[in-house]
């Protein structure tokens, strides 16, 4: 689950300026509230109880809500993917027909919301009126689309789109049409990215020209787009990334601030807050203390400040408002009870071999005396994972047990070349990678051989079930809602990632060998320790069959195993009784496998043959 506000604005009033955005809500029932900064300093719910601002556009959604002026707010409920509008005193009401569309990535244009409309398997631009009325299709082009852009003077719009077999990492271009009398759009041009090249957001200069963040050198930089035929212009050609992979819609890496653009960038290391001049291509840092930016941006009006999210291995994230001029900070979101200081560990960013990691040593870890550790392998696999604030790896590092989060081959963050190492050896590198780092930290001394294990969520599951049946090193492997069956999930899964596996593996039926040969439910006979498997039982991204298989798999062969599932949960744990729950058992299960006693927590007991 991401705890951080997904998005962040800045809301002008005759009172001063107000800050908006959205939290996760675990105790009720995982829905995600809208909140507003007042200018006198006071936080206040938006969304009233029961009302969820999230949408499954493409399964992972995306930007679901925008404030209106006057303190309304226009949101996707995720109850029945309506669109809603709700004004001051008053209750939401629908503005969209009930049916099967979804809404995501929202924009507000005169007294419409213009947004991507997913019906079924189709996507679409569409202006939405305010007031109910029947929505328009502005754009109809690629199988898929998001980052919906009106020129500054309306008579123009930007988007970036792909096509299957390609993910919106691979290749994504930016186009540009003319908006007719009737407001829709005419013939496009793409004027950047393409196959080899994907753009990553795109925001209006002026009515010539784009900002983009796009890689063809290989990095996601900032770039110049305009409409005249130039080539597009580098503004800060380094080996950074200023955007990532858009696995959600509406992310925001950088915005505008006047004639400057403040911007996310750095690596999966550390993202820093920066204000760019694109004359000159210098960056100046504002982020402070902290070391990791989310892609939530938001410049005021007059461009002298910007609301941002950001974070810090010892601080969780924070709506900070960041006075351009100054340099000075400003906390705005209401502070988190955190637990004592001394119970969070410290992380090291390390390379094993080319492999890059994050070590969290655990507590009470003694110089030459080696500790149980467990490989966290992230999710995507197109994804890494952030050097933050995180509760998750605190529960398992003050009880003595080391985290290693792994950023293997196919991570983002660190370049095309590195994220491409995984084109085609999914099951191969990323399993030698989290190899290599725990055998780096055995030869290092930190970690007990005897006592290392992996775990992971969706593609990180994946990994981990993988590893458990084609290495010997891991002693036991934890997978949340993880794939096991690449063939099956290829028939499975939905649209967005239907032919992610094309890449990742190879296209089916050519190279379905390859397929055969990964698979952990076909190889789990070779399991080196035993499985605890969770799952969703609404996911619509991995069937609960994934895991149900590789168990009978498993149980088939003699090998042991614990299954829990969770009503309710989709692709990720949402509900606070839910994410105890997980943490818990998967506390037991490393009890069980390193050795250890867990009295506080349930007990878990692992079937099939001892």
């Amino acid at each position: 689950m991401d705890d951080r506000p997904f998005w962040v604005e800045i809301v002008p009033t005759s009172a001063g300026e107000e800050v908006w955005w959205d939290e996760p809500r675990p105790a009720e029932g995982g829905r995600r509230c809208v909140v507003r900064r007042t200018p006198g300093g006071a936080v206040h719910d938006v969304l009233p109880p029961g009302w969820n601002a999230r949408n499954r556009v493409i399964e992972y959604g995306g930007r679901s809500w925008r404030p209106l002026p006057g303190g309304g707010l226009v949101f996707t409920n995720w109850h029945d993917q309506r669109l809603y509008v709700l004004r001051p005193g008053a209750e939401p009401l629908p503005i969209t027909p009930a049916g099967v569309s979804r809404y995501a990535d929202l924009v507000l244009h005169g007294d419409e919301v213009w947004c991507v409309r997913e019906t079924e398997d189709e996507r679409d631009l569409v202006a939405v009126p305010l007031d109910g009325g029947p929505a328009r299709v502005v754009v109809k082009a690629q199988h898929f689309i998001f980052n919906p852009r009106v020129s500054p003077g309306g008579g123009q719009i930007a988007w970036i789109g792909y096509d299957h077999p390609a993910m919106p990492w691979d290749g994504a271009s930016l186009c540009v049409a003319t908006l007719r009398e009737d407001g829709t759009a005419g013939p496009h041009r793409v004027v950047a990215g393409g196959p080899q090249e994907a753009v990553a957001q795109a925001e209006w200069r002026d009515d010539g020209a784009l900002y983009a963040v796009t890689d063809p050198s290989g990095w996601w930089n900032l770039h110049l787009v305009t409409l005249d035929g130039t080539p597009p212009r580098n503004l800060a050609p380094l080996p950074e990334e200023f955007g990532d992979a858009a696995w959600k819609l509406g992310y925001q890496w950088f915005a505008l601030a006047g004639d400057r653009l403040v911007t996310v960038h750095g690596t999966a290391d550390g993202k820093r807050l920066g204000v760019l001049d694109p004359a000159t291509g210098e960056i100046t840092d504002v982020g402070g203390s902290y070391t990791y930016w989310a892609p939530a941006l938001s410049v005021s009006p007059g461009g002298g400040a910007v609301a941002a999210v950001g974070g810090s291995p010892h601080k969780p994230y924070e709506v900070v408002r960041v006075d351009l001029s100054t340099g000075g900070h400003e906390v705005l979101s209401r502070p988190r009870e955190l637990p004592d200081p001394a119970v969070l560990p410290t992380p090291r960013a390390m390379v094993f071999d080319g492999v890059h990691a994050h070590v969290y040593p655990p507590a009470g870890a003694v110089d030459g005396s080696p500790s149980p550790y467990v490989m966290f392998v992230h999710g995507g696999p197109t994804g890494s994972s952030p050097m933050v604030f995180d509760l998750e790896i605190a529960y398992f590092t003050s009880r003595g047990i080391g985290v290693a989060e792994v950023n293997y081959g196919g991570s983002t963050g660190y370049g095309r070349a590195y994220r491409e190492r995984l084109r085609h050896n999914w099951g191969i590198v990323d399993v030698r990678d989290s190899e290599t780092v725990a055998r780096g930290l055995i030869g290092a001394g930190l970690a007990d051989p005897e006592r290392v294990a992996i775990r992971g969520g969706s593609a990180g599951g994946w990994t981990s079930v993988a590893a458990l049946v084609h290495s010997d090193v891991f002693r036991g492997a934890v997978a949340h809602y993880a794939i096991t069956d690449p063939e099956g999930w290829a028939r499975e899964t939905h649209d967005f990632e239907s032919r992610y596996l094309d890449g990742l593996i190879g296209p089916l039926p050519e190279t379905r060998q390859r397929y055969l040969d990964r698979s952990p439910t076909l190889h789990a006979g070779r399991a080196s320790g035993p499985a605890l498997l969770m799952h969703g039982l609404e996911d619509a991204i991995v069937d609960p069959g994934q895991a149900e298989r590789f168990i009978a798999a498993l149980d088939e062969h003699g090998g042991r195993w614990a299954y829990l599932t969770f009503p309710g949960e989709q692709h990720g744990w949402r509900r606070e009784e839910t994410i105890i729950a997980a943490l818990e058992a998967e506390l037991a299960f490393y009890g069980l496998i390193f050795g250890f006693p867990t009295p506080e927590v349930p007990p878990l007991a692992l079937k099939g043959r001892t």
